[in-house]
């Protein structure tokens, strides 16, 4: 497994990180003995990056990796995420400094350890300025409750805020062939601060590995049931970059996954695509990506695919937008 550092002064973590939303339940139901093994194959194969969150699950995300993951905590760096609260109506930003305080020692107690490698705020709540929030992370690293600081999902301009007060050393924003924005602001913006960018959802959330048909349809439970991206005549169209990603890979002998994200290799020694998986198959596909070159000729192919704008329809639902700083 090859390396790379989260900033200048961050920690080296592998080139590929792991997501472990989906080992609680966000797409539908979870088994939680195969989501550890998991985990530990990961960790076998040489992943140090594991990114979850205290919302995951209500808990039982992070609740799971400090249980699987403990005899191998001075090897990894976990990752998680906090800053906002789940209600009735679903989940809010909370950016206040009390609130992150107690959040922080929520996540410590679950995930077995007594400090976070690198700690993110989630969403930014419009009712408590980014220079707060950051100025109360700032002091649990300090205390040494955490090693590094990063956002996700923010502005350009915050990001600049946010790091007037602190370093930031990640953002953590969706990129992968069909989300590309990152592009246009946050990318050379963290190029020029000297911070790395965490890909989440580098699969386009499973389309991109060519497993969802134009008749897929998605159980209440799992979170793109919701989503526009994923469903109609929206994905129909846009399942149009698949097809073109899986005649790719199968000149090439390998799998649509191992094609995007083998893309996202290519975009930058700073960019740490986590691929979330539940499951030991998909990670041992998402790992072989390692291994795939691709050509400038793949490049220009693969551009030629993918259309300038992106998917078409919104990555979130209605309230789900409302909770990404614009």
């Amino acid at each position: 497994m090859t390396t790379t550092t989260l900033g200048p002064d961050g920690p080296a973590v592998s080139r590929l990180g792991l997501g472990c939303m989906s080992m609680t339940g966000t797409y539908g139901p979870a088994d939680p003995h195969e989501a550890a093994a998991t985990l530990l194959e990961a960790f076998d194969s040489g992943v140090t990056m594991f990114d979850t969150g205290d919302f995951y699950g209500d808990g039982a995300n992070e609740e799971l990796l400090g249980t699987t993951l403990a005899p191998h905590r001075d090897r990894i760096v976990l990752a998680t995420k906090t800053g906002v609260r789940r209600t009735a109506e679903g989940l809010v930003p909370d950016g206040s400094p009390d609130h992150l305080r107690r959040a922080c020692e929520a996540s410590l107690r679950r995930l077995h350890t007594d400090h976070i490698d690198l700690y993110y705020l989630a969403r930014i709540d419009p009712a408590v300025p980014v220079e707060e929030s950051v100025g109360a992370l700032a002091e649990l690293v300090t205390e040494g409750k955490v090693g590094h600081l990063g956002l996700s999902e923010v502005s350009a301009g915050t990001l600049r805020r946010a790091h007037g007060i602190h370093p930031i050393t990640a953002v953590q924003t969706e990129y992968s062939l069909w989300e590309r924005h990152v592009e246009n602001d946050i990318l050379p913006t963290l190029r020029n601060l000297g911070a790395a960018l965490v890909a989440y959802s580098p699969l386009g959330r499973g389309v991109l590995t060519g497993a969802v048909g134009a008749g897929t349809r998605y159980d209440s439970g799992d979170f793109r049931a919701t989503a526009p991206r994923y469903n109609g005549d929206n994905l129909k169209a846009n399942l149009t970059v698949v097809e073109a990603i899986t005649a790719l890979a199968t000149s090439r002998n390998t799998t649509p996954a191992r094609i995007a994200l083998a893309w996202l290799l290519t975009r930058g020694s700073d960019i740490i695509p986590i691929p979330g998986s539940s499951r030991r198959p998909h990670l041992r596909d998402n790992l072989a990506a390692l291994d795939v070159r691709l050509t400038p000729t793949d490049l220009d192919h693969i551009d030629a695919a993918v259309p300038s704008t992106g998917a078409q329809g919104a990555r979130y639902g209605d309230h789900g937008i409302r909770l990404i700083d614009q």
